[in-house]
């Protein structure tokens, strides 16, 4: 259960939560009005990594809502290249298996495209060939580390529930043994990335999301209150089969506003 008048922030996830593909949700709109209404600020958390922050703005304006800036949007692709940052010396060659905004990304921070690489990356890829994956096992089998945007096994999509990255990391785990450092949710960085956004404690900050074991397990490991929408990737029978345990649970956007607006759990 949730007092919602405690909440001084809210982390939310988009895809399966906001929208399907390109088709907003039902409660989308009264949603961005509630957290208007009652001054809430929002940090949008994805493990997309194949749009920026600047395209999502772009994507919630063709919705109606014109008023999230490019910091309130953390995505697995910014903590990715972050993470490398931090992490290896500027210069250090990348093979990627990702989108063309990912592979841009990490080259503009300074590391540069080889497919005689010492780190592995592996983000979401539409257009992914058996040919990509061969040379990310070659790379692995020969020790270069292993690093994944995220680790979701299946996405939401207009026509049903489709392959995620982390059937991409299925492949290349079962023909190299190897496991990767996953830097999305549920991992911590994620969050408190949202939290430094926010201002707020994780005790005062509710996660939406559409998948238990990134978006709830992540959001309960790190300290905040949490809401699961069955709008998206988890269907009613799998959470009764979970372990994992959302503070409140509904259909989507347009029940949760309406229980948030009247006080009830």
């Amino acid at each position: 259960m949730i007092d919602f008048s405690t909440i001084r922030g809210v982390v939310s996830d988009m895809d399966g939560v906001l929208w399907v593909g390109d088709v907003s949700l039902p409660g989308l709109a009264a949603f961005f009005e509630m957290l208007r209404t009652r001054a809430l600020p929002l940090v949008l958390a994805t493990n997309n990594s194949g749009k920026s922050a600047a395209e999502y703005v772009g994507k919630l304006r063709l919705m109606g809502v014109d008023d999230i800036a490019e910091r309130s949007i953390v995505t697995s692709r910014t903590a990715l290249v972050e993470y490398l940052i931090d992490h290896y010396p500027a210069g250090t060659a990348i093979y990627v298996i990702g989108s063309a905004g990912l592979i841009d990304a990490i080259e503009s921070a300074g590391f540069p495209p080889d497919t005689a690489a010492a780190i592995v990356v592996i983000g979401i890829d539409f257009s992914l060939t058996y040919d990509k994956l061969r040379q990310a096992a070659l790379l692995l089998r020969n020790g270069a580390d292993f690093l994944a945007t995220n680790g979701d096994v299946a996405l939401p999509a207009p026509e049903g529930i489709i392959p995620g990255n982390g059937a991409i990391l299925a492949a290349l785990e079962a023909a190299t043994g190897r496991t990767p450092i996953i830097i999305g949710k549920p991992s911590r960085p994620m969050f408190e990335s949202a939290l430094r956004v926010l201002g707020t404690t994780p005790e005062q900050t509710v996660m939406i999301g559409d998948r238990l074991d990134t978006d709830i397990a992540g959001g309960r490991a790190a300290g905040c209150r949490t809401v699961l929408v069955l709008s998206g990737a988890t269907e009613a029978r799998a959470l009764a089969e979970s372990g994992v345990r959302p503070d409140a649970v509904y259909s989507g956007l347009a029940e949760l506003v309406r229980n948030w607006s009247d006080g009830r759990p």
